[in-house]
């Protein structure tokens, strides 16, 4: 009977620790999501100064949105999924802009002023908004 009590007793420390790593791990999902939808919010309210502010507005309002409901409900995997394949592949249409920045010698006019001369300029911004909106969306396909 002792040898039972300590089985059972064994099994159900695994079971805790078990348990107590997955509340972690939820705990920590929950603060990355809060963090990614700030962050995501943040990116939409400075796109309402772009030239094109209701689309720029929408991906990452999209995505800060997603965040937040991911603590709340179970976020279909295949949506996720076509979202950031959907972001990666209008990325690839500002490849061409990103590589002609990589190019140059001043990498810092990335953070000036949008220059109409310089189209790459804003064609890399929105190159890598695109990849951080599909990297964003990524984290959601973690189980």
């Amino acid at each position: 009977m002792a040898k039972l009590s300590f089985l059972l007793r064994f099994d159900l420390n695994k079971a805790d620790k078990y348990m107590n790593s997955k509340t972690k791990q939820s705990k920590l999902r929950v603060l990355i999501n809060v963090i990614l939808f700030i962050v995501f919010a943040l990116f939409a309210v400075v796109q309402l100064n772009d030239p094109d502010p209701i689309h720029w507005f929408l991906v990452y309002g999209a995505v800060a949105v997603i965040s937040l409901l991911a603590n709340f409900i179970n976020m279909p995997k295949q949506l996720m999924w076509i979202l950031v394949i959907g972001l990666l592949i209008y990325s690839g249409f500002h490849l061409g802009y990103f590589i002609d920045w990589l190019q140059i010698e001043d990498k810092n006019e990335i953070f000036g002023e949008m220059v109409y001369e310089k189209p790459y300029l804003e064609g890399t911004r929105e190159f890598l908004g695109l990849i951080l909106a599909a990297l964003g969306l990524s984290f959601q396909l973690k189980n």
